[in-house]
């Protein structure tokens, strides 16, 4: 699984390194998908004096034994910023650090919110590709509260899954992205394994714990159960 999410560039040394970053995250499923070490990667490997050993028999392997599809994650795009532009605020999302987009809006968690990239991202992949895509990651960590009567009123995780999904859809009936599927991360809450914390939620059940391990456990559905379930129910028609 590729943890996708295109880096935006600004100006052309940030152009730049948008491509070397790119290609520092594309580099195995580059291998995987076309059956051989990418130029860029074999000239980096030169530069560092490594030699991995590559026999004859290691490349016909590699040509034989491609993938069928491409599974990737996606939460959020990413900047990027070259040496001529040191003075760019950073943030973090998602494990990868970068330079901060003020143009779009950001989760609890600093990760930046942009469906329009989901589309950007699924294009890029299916263009350097040519293969069929399956999302198998999406979602919005946050912080939610349970109301004295119990409800969990989630509708920021609604808007956007809603505005991700719409973004998918126009990938597929608008650009011609071939795609198998799509899940979300995930159904139920569980403790984030980017930040150790159970408050860092993403399911549509919620669970009754905190990041002390304090809680009875009891699962409780969200606002989100039930909208997610009707788009489930029209195959992503009904977003309403």
């Amino acid at each position: 699984m590729l943890a996708a999410g295109s880096y935006y560039p600004c100006r052309p040394g940030d152009v730049r390194q948008a491509q070397l970053d790119n290609q520092d995250n594309y580099f195995f499923v580059d291998v995987q998908s076309r059956g051989y070490y990418p130029a860029y990667a074999v000239k980096k490997l030169e530069r560092l004096g490594i030699d991995v050993g590559m026999t004859e028999e290691d490349r016909e392997i590699l040509a034989a034994n491609t993938v069928d599809f491409i599974s990737f994650s996606y939460y959020s795009t990413r900047c990027s910023a070259g040496a001529d532009n040191p003075d760019v605020e950073r943030t973090q999302g998602n494990a990868f650090a970068g330079a901060k987009n003020p143009y779009l809006q950001e989760s609890q968690w600093g990760w930046a919110i942009d469906p329009l990239g989901f589309r950007i991202t699924l294009n890029d992949l299916y263009d350097r590709y040519q293969k069929p895509l399956f999302v198998v990651e999406n979602g919005l960590g946050a912080k939610d509260v349970v109301e004295e009567d119990g409800s969990i009123n989630d509708d920021y995780r609604i808007d956007y899954l809603r505005q991700h999904i719409a973004a998918m859809r126009d990938a597929v009936t608008e650009d011609g992205v071939d795609l198998l599927g799509y899940t979300t991360w995930g159904p139920i809450d569980l403790v984030s394994a980017g930040t150790g914390e159970m408050s860092k939620r993403y399911g549509f059940i919620y669970v009754d714990r905190d990041d002390a391990g304090n809680g009875t456990l009891k699962r409780s559905k969200k606002k989100s159960f039930d909208w997610y379930k009707k788009v489930i129910a029209s195959n992503g028609e009904d977003l309403s």
